[in-house]
């Protein structure tokens, strides 16, 4: 039996974002105080079904802050990674319970940051990344994308459990933000229609992509001639509005965040998505690993302890292992 989405708000028609302190029968206010609790940790699933646009909503906090401290990130790496990390999550939910694992990688030739790896797997997330701190240190406090990876290609990994099948699309890094090239990838790869939107505050972090679904999918025109549908021009202008500190803002629910966003349309969300990090690595992992490695390897690999050394660069926690 399938889930029937919660409806937050009847279809309307207008473009214009109405303000939150909305006076339209006070519909607005109702929806923020119905959801009292602040949402971190969280995703939400939603869909516009009249608007043919379909997307996620996400916020970061213990789970992000776990990641963060385990590698004590300068700032502008944390910022970098925690971006990336909502992107993976925003992508990731799109996979069902035990369908498989998605993973958002970034490498990147000779630059101060030349790797960011981070992934998503019923719910749980991972990241790290790697910089020569020394090259850091002439950039300055807010250093751009283009400083901190220079040229390079985004990669999105799909493993799917089902089929033990492996989709992988990959960009250039064009853009001034992870989500401009995200976007990009939607557009070259997927050719959909995309918008997203993300946003860090210290350890708080948050997104929203939105998308516009195929017409073919409802019966319609087919995407190629939809790309600039009057739909996918209004719910854009509209998802455009959302501000960083509403992404960041851990007082204000993520459904009321919709409501604010689409209060003039209906808007079908699903039930959330808690969030966490536990990263996969062990002893066992490790030795599994090390066992394909012969023998004359592995002997210039130990120690004089008889172990080898391995370091998770995921949680930076460190095993001897003997193989």
């Amino acid at each position: 039996m399938g889930y029937e989405p919660d409806r937050l708000k009847p279809n309307g028609a207008s473009v214009d974002r109405a303000p939150f302190s909305s006076s339209s029968g006070g519909g607005a206010r109702r929806a923020e105080e119905a959801s009292s609790h602040a949402q971190t940790d969280e995703l939400t699933a939603f869909s516009l079904p009249h608007r043919n646009a379909r997307g996620r909503i996400v916020r970061l906090g213990p789970t992000l802050a776990t990641i963060l401290n385990a590698h004590a990130y300068p700032p502008p790496l944390a910022r970098l990674l925690a971006d990336a990390l909502v992107l993976t999550a925003l992508l990731g939910a799109m996979l069902r319970p035990n369908e498989g694992q998605l993973t958002l990688q970034i490498q990147a030739k000779n630059a101060v940051v030349d790797l960011i790896v981070c992934d998503w797997r019923d719910g749980l997330l991972r990241g790290y990344l790697r910089h020569d701190p020394e090259r850091l240190g002439y950039l300055g406090k807010n250093p751009s994308i283009k400083a901190l990876l220079g040229r390079g290609h985004l990669a999105i990994t799909l493993d799917q459990t089902a089929s033990a099948e492996r989709y992988q699309g990959i960009v250039p890094l064009e853009g001034a933000t992870l989500a401009e090239m995200v976007e990009r990838y939607f557009d070259q790869s997927e050719q959909l229609p995309t918008l997203i939107r993300t946003a860090s505050e210290g350890t708080i972090a948050g997104g929203l992509i939105i998308q516009h679904l195929a017409r073919r999918e409802l019966d319609g025109e087919r995407l190629s001639v939809a790309d600039e549908h009057p739909d996918w021009g209004h719910v854009r202008a509209l998802a455009g509005t959302v501000k960083p500190e509403e992404l960041t803002d851990t007082a204000l629910p993520l459904d009321a965040l919709l409501w604010r966003l689409f209060n003039e349309d209906e808007v079908r969300a699903l039930p959330p998505i808690a969030i966490g990090n536990a990263c996969r690595c062990s002893v066992e992992h490790f030795a599994s690993v090390l066992s394909q490695f012969p023998e004359d390897e592995r002997a210039e690999m130990r120690g004089p302890d008889g172990l080898i050394g391995v370091d998770c660069q995921f949680c930076a926690t460190s095993y001897r292992v003997a193989v």
